[in-house]
């Protein structure tokens, strides 16, 4: 099966938007969207099954 991603470390995405200067309100509304799609795509590709 390899490896399959869960889900991203929210902690570090907070500090990485603080520290870019973002509001979090922004981040905690947009984060969960892309979280999900990033990681639907990061899985295929570690599962080959995503075409180039």
């Amino acid at each position: 099966m390899g490896v399959v991603v869960l889900g991203w470390d929210f902690n570090a995405a907070f500090a990485l938007g603080d520290a870019m200067g973002l509001d979090r309100l922004t981040i905690v509304e947009l984060l969960p969207d892309i979280e999900a799609v990033a990681i639907r795509h990061i899985n295929e590709r570690a599962q080959g099954s995503d075409d180039p």
